[in-house]
């Protein structure tokens, strides 16, 4: 069955190498933050700088890819706010439900997938939606999750302490120079980008096993719909509109209908923003993702 094949072949990988990463949390105590600030600092930089540097992507095809990823990030968080307001959830479970929604899981499990699912030059673009993803999340979102708490230039500061960020300036600096790294510098990145994913996967599984429930139904089940179901709609919507070449479609709608990031928590627990309701989110959404993933990239594939 090709369903069934497409699962085995591009999610299951995933789950198992995740679900390493949660028993070993959960038999040995490993601690996430450590891998999760060697994955933000050292790897996830020099995978992005190894892909676009290395990638056939002119500027105009990157800014179309940001483009998008933005559209598609901000009318889903747009949704997730309305459906709140109109579900009259409290202040606290409505700041939850939209940083839930905004932030898809476009790293640890969208990166993979992509790579999986559609090889790695549809992986230089899922790389552009996930550095647009992370800068969001270090801007809007320490914006919305710290109401009262940050100010806005505070919020934009941050963004200098995301390495993600210099690397894309930097890959585009190569990539219209023509320039080449020298070939000892070149094998070390490309050998730390080999090593990101993996990485993540783990990471991955490592913050799941920390989830707790939370009995506020109404507002658990808003960002898993639009995260898991609503998200590749507005990206097939959105790709249209952009004229997005094929295997940026493919990794973009992919990376719209991953779920909610787990970086997620980090926000919720430094400005107690619900999150019992945010590991829930996040937990409920990774384990249900293989039931909508798996016919998005069926669909994906035709």
């Amino acid at each position: 069955m090709p369903l069934l094949d497409i699962f085995a072949n591009n999610i299951l990988p995933i789950l198992l190498i995740a679900g390493a990463g949660f028993l070993l949390g959960k038999t040995l105590q490993v601690e996430a933050r450590p891998l999760g600030r060697v994955i933000f600092y050292i790897f996830s930089p020099l995978l992005v700088f190894d892909l676009i540097s290395s990638s056939q992507l002119s500027i105009d095809r990157m800014l179309r890819m940001m483009g998008f990823a933005l559209c598609t990030i901000l009318v889903v968080g747009g949704l997730a706010f309305l459906a709140g307001k109109l579900f009259r959830l409290e202040r606290a479970a409505l700041t939850a439900v939209v940083l839930t929604a905004l932030f898809s899981n476009s790293g640890n499990y969208g990166l993979p997938l992509v790579s999986f699912a559609f090889g790695q030059e549809a992986l230089a673009y899922a790389s552009i939606y996930f550095v647009t993803s992370l800068t969001l999340f270090y801007t809007l979102g320490v914006v919305i999750a710290s109401v009262g708490h940050v100010r806005l230039k505070d919020a934009l500061l941050g963004l200098l302490k995301v390495p993600a960020v210099y690397a894309i300036l930097l890959a585009i600096v190569f990539v219209r120079t023509g320039w080449s790294l020298p070939e000892p510098l070149q094998r070390t990145v490309s050998l730390a980008a080999g090593a990101t994913i993996p990485a993540m996967l783990v990471l991955l599984g490592l913050e799941l096993q920390r989830a707790e429930w939370s009995r506020n139904l109404r507002a658990l089940s808003i960002p898993v719909v639009l995260r898991l179901i609503i998200g590749p709609l507005v990206a097939l919507a959105a790709a249209s509109i952009f004229g997005l070449p094929a295997l940026a479609r493919q990794a973009g709608v992919t990376e719209s209908g991953t779920p909610s990031a787990v970086l997620n928590t980090v926000l919720a627990t430094e400005y107690k923003v619900e999150p019992s309701l945010v590991t829930a989110i996040i937990f409920l959404g990774t384990v249900l993702s293989p039931l909508t993933l798996t016919p998005i990239l069926y669909f994906l594939r035709r």
